[in-house]
């Protein structure tokens, strides 16, 4: 990917947990064991509602799509994670730490669309649910992840060119055990205003706009349900949210806390920030098919037949 006439080191060093390093190796159990959840529950989900027809509907499609990103995002970070804390194989080659920059932001950013698509579902549904067949249609939804999936590849693809014009020659020692734009770009010895500014467009266009409009949703969701003279009517309408709500927060409260502490966290140690940023990326994949498998009745029974179905 040589571009550009600068000079680039042959390779980074990842870090794994700063000040912890005599620990690491106990915590690539734990490591493994959550890659294991998130690949296996989100495989388990996939073929759960690729196999039950019933669960052939527009919700269900929606989260397929998350598992996928899930999963995608898991698969993207594991070879690096594992490698420095079990093995302590801390190098990554210079565009091979772009790719994985690139891959780590995209699936972040599509994770945060199906999210707004899936708070559109439950919109429709509680909304105006006479019309939720006519609405979201096998077309619609294929659109809406296309338009996702389309959206965070487009937009993050001037980040490794961005990255790949700065000199970089500060040092090679990245602060993560994966690949991160703001992480890289630190690196450099120029002027790195232009990354900052696209970074943060990126950002507040992508996930923070869809945060917006999820919140807006929520906030006309609240309001319909309101409404509902029946006690139990307006139960079983915000049941419905209970699932969608939780993997909100699994992905936006993580992402939040790590820009907090980044921002003013300056006296924070070094392993916070670490600990924070591995949160934001390891725990919505590990959460999101524990929340729904036990939230959800219907893949829940799902995935119970299936399992029932393997043993005979």
């Amino acid at each position: 990917m040589g571009l550009f006439n600068v000079t680039h080191p042959a390779f980074f060093l990842l870090t794994g947990i700063p000040g912890l390093e005599s620990a690491q190796f106990w915590l690539a159990g734990p490591l493994c064991v959550m890659y294991a959840v998130a690949l296996g529950g989100n495989t388990v989900v996939l073929q759960a509602v690729r196999a039950e027809p019933r669960l052939h509907q527009p919700m269900c499609y929606f989260l397929s799509m998350l598992s996928f990103s899930d999963m995608a995002m898991s698969v993207a970070t594991l070879p690096t994670v594992l490698r420095t804390f079990c093995l302590s194989a801390r190098t990554i080659d210079f565009d091979a730490c772009l790719i994985q920059m690139f891959l780590i932001h995209s699936f972040s950013v599509m994770e945060s669309g199906i999210l707004l698509a899936m708070s559109f579902d439950h919109y429709v549904a509680i909304c105006d649910p006479l019309r939720y067949a006519t609405v979201l249609t096998n077309e619609v939804i294929a659109g809406m992840g296309l338009a996702v999936t389309a959206q965070s590849f487009i937009i993050l693809f001037p980040l490794p060119f961005l990255i790949q014009r700065l000199p970089i020659c500060r040092s090679n020692v990245l602060s993560h055990s994966y690949c991160l734009h703001p992480d890289m770009m630190k690196m450099a010895c120029a002027d790195i205003t232009i990354n900052i500014v696209y970074g943060l467009f990126a950002l507040i266009f992508t996930i923070g706009m869809d945060l917006l409009f999820i919140f807006l949703s929520y906030v006309l969701i609240l309001h319909s349900v309101m409404v509902i003279a029946s006690h139990e009517e307006r139960i079983k309408a915000l049941n419905i949210c209970v699932s969608h709500i939780l993997a909100v927060l699994a992905f936006y409260v993580p992402m939040i806390g790590v820009s907090m502490v980044h921002r003013f966290g300056k006296n924070v140690p070094g392993f916070i920030h670490v600990l924070l940023s591995n949160n934001y990326l390891f725990v919505p994949p590990v959460l999101n098919p524990l929340i729904y498998s036990a939230k959800t009745k219907e893949i829940r029974r799902a995935i119970v037949h299936m399992f029932h179905c393997i043993k005979m």
